[in-house]
């Protein structure tokens, strides 16, 4: 597998080029009610990428120095995605309501996640293996959800703008997915990162954002055979790292909290974990 060029990288890494978007085009497309949705969801988790860095702050991932760099410049790319997203859906009319609840207030059960992530990684070495799994996971899903969103919504700015976003993704996705190939292959590390992986996996967002929203996102860009293809090849990208084989994720999710032809699954229209 080729290797990551994290100097090469780090080197190019930063802002997406905000002011190369030809923002005053973008009022001349429709811009669609799903899109608009679909959009405050996705800017909404990007911005939340500083909040995700909090918790790992605390566990082993800042101890290596490559994963210490990395995640320096993905934080800063990830929240000028945010920051991009947010700026669409303003020059399309739709600017953003102000955020219910402040965004360093997290939920009970997602700081209790942080303060266990922390624990595990002390007592485990190789808890690395899984930060570069999951986020393996998270970053591809991401990818494929911004490629169909470009797919589905047929708007040209929000196409150009999503190219630039994809490029970064691309690249995060590859330093994660060559870090966890790695870690993966060291005794006993695949076998307890797919225990936690099979156990507490779950979309971008999880816990997050509000569940409605993220099983609409969910549906509008993977609902439908192209939709469902792009899950598969998530899955089955993911399939080929050390232990992972035959895992169950994003189209084992959507069965489950989606349903097989884009209905709500699970008793009521709420799916079940």
């Amino acid at each position: 597998m080729a290797q990551f060029d994290l100097d090469a990288w780090v080197a190019r890494a930063g802002a997406i080029d905000l002011d190369a978007i030809p923002w005053a085009d973008v009022a001349r497309y429709p811009v669609r009610p799903e899109v608009v949705r679909t959009l405050t969801y996705m800017q909404d988790i990007e911005f939340h990428t500083i909040i995700y860095l909090r918790s790992l702050l605390n566990t082993r991932a800042v101890d290596d120095p490559e994963v210490a760099t990395f995640l320096a410049c993905w934080v800063h790319e990830e929240t000028f995605h945010g920051m991009a997203l947010a700026r669409f859906l303003d020059a399309a009319g739709h600017p953003l309501p102000p955020r219910p609840t402040p965004r360093g207030q997290e939920p009970l059960a997602k700081r209790l996640e942080a303060w266990a992530t922390s624990v595990v990684s002390k007592a485990w070495p190789d808890f690395c293996a899984v930060h570069m799994t999951w986020g393996a996971i998270n970053e591809l899903t991401t990818l494929t959800g911004y490629h169909r969103l470009k797919a589905v919504a047929g708007h040209p700015v929000l196409g150009e703008l999503l190219e630039q976003i994809m490029r970064d993704e691309s690249r995060h996705f590859f330093f994660y997915y060559r870090q966890a190939d790695t870690r993966l292959r060291r005794p006993g590390a695949a076998r307890v990162a797919r225990v936690l992986v099979d156990r507490f996996w779950a979309p971008v967002g999880s816990g997050v954002a509000v569940p409605d929203e993220l099983r609409f996102t969910a549906r509008y860009l993977f609902a439908g055979d192209e939709g469902r293809q792009a899950a598969r090849k998530v899955d089955d990208t993911i399939r080929k790292l050390p232990g992972f084989a035959g895992v169950q994720l994003l189209e084992a999710w959507m069965d489950r909290h989606v349903g097989p032809n884009g209905r709500n699954g699970g008793r009521n229209g709420h799916g079940h974990h």
